[in-house]
This record gives structure tokens, C-alpha cells and sequence, in this order.
């Protein structure tokens, strides 16, 4: 899809799109950058928060994404500000009442808690679960950003009918179109989104910071580099068009974006216009 492009389902806008912060890590930025030293800059700490992100449409909530599950985020050294479940029912979401749960890609901070979702048809892109399904997913530099046990999640609801691969790019539901961008993941897509207010873009993991957008910096794991330079160039056209694009664990999403609710102002805020 070129930047200058319509979203492909206009015709059935969502009434809001909300980030969900659930988690975060005090990290470097060493850490984040590939191949930091290239930049010539001192490192530094830095924040890298964690999200999931909701569609909603009258009484429909769609669910992007569901976080990391409680036992890998802590073996993995992260930390869990609330849980899914929690999260959901905060924001009023029944997660047994949800039908439609989009993936984005197969790595652990997006695929846990899926047994919350018993009802809901999984979106993924075909070639992520070509990929890992195959013969090159339990190599290390690979094997370290899944679960195997939520892999196989995957799998089961597959053989159970529950799960549609998704095309290169492909209208969804209606009202979200995905792009298969690759290069994070080798099926990693970005979420074009139609609101009543506009268009809007869910970046995932195909920019996991806004400074990979304005710096052109890839993140440090990747399946394609070439690739990854591809998404974050279709990522800054879209924003070049004025579309607000949201990016997958940058703590400035908080403070981009207003909050949903002052209560809520910890948990979720409502993607529209930047401030």
C-alpha cells in the first residue's frame, strides 16, 4: 500500500482505538539499537514500555495483540504493571465475549494470555505462521523472542478452525486493513485503522520507538534488515500524510495521546491527532 492510499474498509470506522500500557523495562539503549556503536553516541538508559491495543465499534471490541503472559515477562526480567485480564476488565472488556483477536506477529510479548480468548478467531499473517511452523523457528536467534507453548496455542487453534492467515495485505474486518511489512518478524504487519476521525496506523513492532522513524535507527532484533529499513520508510510516509502512527513500546505513546479516562490515565490512552 503506497502512504497516499485510503484504507481499504472506510466504510465502517471505529468510535476509538486505545493503546493499552501493561508492561515496562529499564533497559539500554545498546540494547535497543542494532549495532549501537555506529552512531557514535554516548549509551544511556532507557524506558521500553509494553502494549496491547483495543478497536472498538459500538458494542464490538477488537482486540490487538495480548501482551506477554505473567511467568515469561518475569523470567524474562520484565516488568508486569497489569495483567491482561486486569487490563481488560478496567476497561470494561469481557475477553470470553471477544470474537475477533488480531495478531500482529508470534513473539511472547504478543502472544500471551490467549486462553482468555476462547471465542475469538485468530487474525494472523500467513507468513508468520509459515515461519513458525517451520524448520528454522527453534534456532536460537529466533526461538528467544516465542514461546513455544503459546506457538502451539497457535497451532491448536488452528487445527480448531480458529484461526484465518492473513494475506500481504489484506482488509481484515472491516475498518482495518494489515500490511505485511516483514523484517522484525519475518509475517511482522502494521494495522491501518479507520476511525470516524480518520485514518490511523499501528505500527506493532515494525517501529518499536518513534527515534527509529525520525533517526531511521532499527530496532536490535530483526528477521530482515533490509526489511526493517522498508517498514520504518512506509511508516514515515504514512505519518509524513498526517496519519498518527502508533509505535509498539515507546513510553511516549502516554504522553502523545490523551488519556482515556483520568482514573485510566496509568493504563490506556485514546489514539487520535497528536498533541
Amino acid at each position: 500500500m503506497s502512504a497516499t492510499e485510503p484504507s481499504g474498509a472506510a466504510s465502517a470506522p471505529f468510535d476509538e482505538v486505545l493503546a493499552v500500557r501493561y508492561g515496562t523495562l529499564l533497559t539500554r539503549r545498546s540494547a535497543l539499537y542494532y549495532r549501537w556503536s555506529e552512531y557514535g553516541e554516548p549509551d544511556a538508559e532507557e524506558r521500553m514500555d509494553y502494549y496491547f491495543w483495543l478497536l472498538r465499534r459500538g458494542e464490538q471490541t477488537i482486540v490487538v495483540d495480548t501482551g506477554f503472559g505473567a511467568a515469561a515477562g518475569a523470567r524474562r526480567g520484565r516488568t508486569l504493571l497489569c495483567d491482561t485480564g486486569e487490563a481488560l476488565a478496567r476497561l470494561g472488556v469481557d475477553p470470553a465475549s471477544v470474537t475477533e483477536l488480531i495478531v500482529t506477529h508470534l513473539h511472547y510479548d504478543h502472544t500471551g494470555n490467549l486462553g482468555l480468548f476462547p471465542r475469538a478467531q485468530l487474525f494472523v499473517d500467513a507468513r508468520e505462521l509459515e515461519f513458525w511452523s517451520g524448520p528454522y523457528a527453534d534456532r536460537p536467534c529466533f526461538a528467544g523472542s516465542a514461546e513455544r507453548d503459546e506457538l502451539e496455542q497457535v497451532a491448536a487453534a488452528r487445527r480448531a478452525g480458529r484461526v484465518t492467515a492473513v494475506g500481504a495485505e489484506q482488509a481484515v474486518v472491516p475498518g482495518v486493513t494489515a500490511i505485511r511489512v516483514g523484517g522484525h518478524s519475518p509475517g511482522q504487519q502494521i494495522l491501518r485503522v479507520a476511525t470516524r476521525a480518520g485514518d490511523v496506523v499501528l505500527a506493532s513492532d515494525a517501529a518499536h520507538f518513534y527515534e527509529e522513524l525520525t533517526h531511521d535507527r532499527p530496532f536490535d532484533v530483526f528477521a530482515d534488515l533490509e526489511r526493517s529499513y522498508a517498514a520504518l520508510a512506509l511508516l514515515r510516509g504514512l505519518q509524513d500524510d498526517g496519519l498518527p502512527v502508533v509505535v509498539g513500546h515507546d513510553p511516549a505513546v502516554m504522553e502523545r495521546f490523551p488519556a482515556v479516562s483520568p482514573a485510566l490515565a496509568d493504563l490506556a490512552v485514546r489514539i487520535e491527532r497528536a498533541r
